[in-house]
């Protein structure tokens, strides 16, 4: 397992996807803070956070569309199934890699948080606990958002294909959320918010812990990963 997963983390940076992602993330993670709180004056960060969420839909696809597809296309697949390392350690590993890359990156693009107590106006109150929860929940996020994304990168040999199906799945998963003031049914919108990711991260928001979400969040990475590692042990058996 620890193999694959410097194999994985070498291949970040032996090719331009790692350095593509890091500059990317930087970039507009810091162009959006700018917008969402110094220019305006703001101490209040949940927004820069909405949004980076949205911005996961586009850049955390450019870790995931490789990990399995190419491996599939190369055909290198076989000497995976065939290794000595189990099913599960292989996807694990793949996870880890891309989950150490977004987490990395993340803390780096969280230094902008100390011009808060340096440009903020006078009177305004800084809450650390609103911004650690923030940050929590938006990693619980990339969590999963990773997770979905190994999932579809197994479906298919095209990097392309995989990187454009999993943005129509994290962007149904969370603009879902937002339909619910359209529905007249509570049934339906009952559901819809049990199914949201967005939906779960308001209490972090306000820095409070919510154990139900981590469940949640938790849940929905080792459902997809379990999906994937049924896929492989179908491919293998057949």
């Amino acid at each position: 397992m620890f193999a694959i997963y410097k194999r994985e983390m070498k291949s970040y940076f032996t090719s331009p996807i790692g350095y593509i992602f890091m500059a990317v993330f930087l970039a507009l993670s810091g162009f959006i803070f700018s917008l969402t709180t110094l220019l305006v004056q703001s101490s209040d960060i949940t927004f820069y956070f909405t949004v980076m969420m949205f911005v996961f839909i586009v850049i955390l696809p450019l870790l995931t569309m490789k990990s399995l597809s190419e491996e599939r296309k190369t055909r290198t697949e076989q000497l995976l199934l065939t290794s000595p390392v189990t099913l599960t350690g292989m996807i694990a590993a793949k996870f880890l890699a891309a989950f150490t890359m977004f987490v990395g990156t993340l803390l780096v693009s969280s230094l902008n948080f100390l011009t808060l107590y340096k440009y903020v106006p006078e009177g305004s109150e800084i809450n650390t606990a609103i911004i650690v929860g923030n940050l929590i929940s938006i990693i619980l996020i990339g969590m999963c958002f990773i997770a979905i994304g190994i999932f579809v990168s197994a479906l298919t040999e095209n990097q392309f294909v995989a990187a454009i199906s999993t943005i129509g799945i994290l962007l149904f998963l969370l603009i879902i959320g937002f339909l619910n003031g359209l529905i007249d049914s509570y049934i339906i919108r009952y559901m819809i918010s049990w199914v949201s990711i967005y939906n779960r991260f308001g209490n972090f928001t306000y820095g409070i812990f919510d154990f139900n979400a981590l469940v949640y969040y938790l849940s929905i990475t080792v459902v997809f990963l379990f999906l994937t590692i049924r896929i492989y042990e179908k491919r293998r058996w057949g």
